[in-house]
């Protein structure tokens, strides 16, 4: 089996890289340490240079998916300038295309057990990407007068919320679980429920 990056010096990246590719595969608790050793073309004992155990592989995971999120969002939200409104809305629309695109950072983040607060730099990663979201329901939520706005943080997390219901109930594939409509356009119309219940978009004719 080909050494993965691993005679350029890279293994710690080709162990996450199988990490990856096994979380994607058989979920967080599907795979050993070994098993991720033998798919970077590595011996077991090699993974205990970077890593304490899987979980600690499984941060690493996590980090680099929320770096890729919050890079993702940033993106999202800078392409939806000047409108607060569809900065808004593409930030929304973004949850659902990472989940899509990386499916096992988005595992290793949200459906693996392990806390946003297990290291400094997890935190850091996470609330990055969580405080694009809050902008952007900041800037929107300027349009709505004063005494009917609510704060930003739980607009941002009502949006987050839908956002992810969406995502594991209709684009993760939960056995027993089929919707009728597409997920893109159940996370749209939802949004789009909620905007129109704050004001900030005109009511169906």
């Amino acid at each position: 089996m080909a050494k993965r990056g691993y005679h350029h010096g890279n293994l710690r990246q080709a162990l996450v890289d199988a990490a990856l590719e096994l979380i994607t595969e058989k979920g967080p608790t599907g795979f050993t340490l070994s098993e991720a050793a033998k798919q970077a073309g590595v011996t077991p004992a090699a993974v205990y240079r970077h890593f304490e155990g899987r979980d600690d592989l499984i941060a690493e995971a996590a980090l680099q998916g929320y770096e890729i999120f919050s890079d993702v969002m940033q993106y999202a939200y800078d392409n939806g300038q000047p409108s607060a409104l569809a900065a808004f809305e593409a930030t929304s629309r973004a949850y659902l295309a990472f989940a899509r695109k990386y499916p096992g950072h988005y595992i290793a983040m949200f459906e693996s057990g392990i806390s946003v607060n297990r290291t400094p730099d997890l935190a850091a990663a996470s609330g990055r990407a969580r405080a694009v979201l809050e902008r952007a329901a900041e800037d929107l939520s300027q349009h709505i007068p004063p005494e009917k706005r609510p704060p930003a943080t739980m607009f941002s997390a009502h949006i987050w919320a839908l956002s992810h219901g969406v995502v594991e109930l209709f684009a993760r594939n939960s056995p027993g679980t089929k919707s009728p409509f597409p997920p893109e356009e159940l996370l749209e119309t939802g949004i789009g429920v909620y905007l129109r219940g704050l004001g900030l978009i005109a009511p169906d004719q």
